[in-house]
């Protein structure tokens, strides 16, 4: 399907140089003079890379449509992650580099939105957040506000993230999984 760049917004995919890619970043820009244009981030699905490109804003672009299934996060090991639709049982391999650091934040068993295309999986959809338990918490030096009152803590999954300096062990975070930023903790 085609459509005027102009319309582009973050999470389109797109059919761009033979390959699909999703519109990370999508900004209208128009100058005094000439025609409007629409500056965007996309992201290659297969690659995991990122480039720049601007399209005149009435320039027609292939999009691609893409299901979104909710799928069971089984595990994941050095190249893949691996998922299970609940309803066919099916499971599908999603390549690490295509989560964009996204894998750091996932557990097992958690349910994920998949995009397909074609029956093959191409990316996750990023939850808004996720809860993450604290497994290892470095001691707050008293008074220690000079560095903007933040910490290194572990998470169960293995990230390391900032957080405020009350955060201890057997708390549960919340995440931005996207920006890898703390956003508060759960039940306080």
């Amino acid at each position: 399907m085609k459509i005027n760049a102009g319309n582009l917004k973050k999470g389109d995919f797109v059919f761009y140089q033979n390959d699909i890619w999703q519109v990370q970043k999508a900004e209208f820009y128009a100058p005094g003079k000439g025609a409007a244009l629409m500056k965007t981030k996309i992201w290659n699905v297969k690659k995991g890379k990122n480039i720049d490109v601007t399209f005149k804003s009435n320039e027609e672009v292939d999009t691609v449509e893409v299901e979104s299934r909710l799928m069971v996060f089984l595990y994941k090991d050095n190249e893949n992650l691996y998922f299970m639709d609940e309803k066919t049982f099916n499971q599908y391999s999603l390549p690490v580099k295509s989560v964009s650091g996204l894998d750091k934040y996932l557990k097992e068993g958690e349910k994920l939105y998949v995009y397909i295309f074609n029956d093959v999986p191409l990316s996750l959809r990023p939850p808004l957040s996720v809860r993450l338990k604290v497994v290892k918490s470095e001691q707050a030096v008293k008074g220690d506000t000079i560095s903007s009152a933040k910490k290194s803590v572990t998470l169960e999954t293995g990230a390391v993230i900032m957080a405020p300096l009350f955060i201890k062990e057997g708390d549960i975070v919340i995440i931005n999984p996207e920006t890898g930023e703390y956003m508060g903790r759960e039940g306080k």
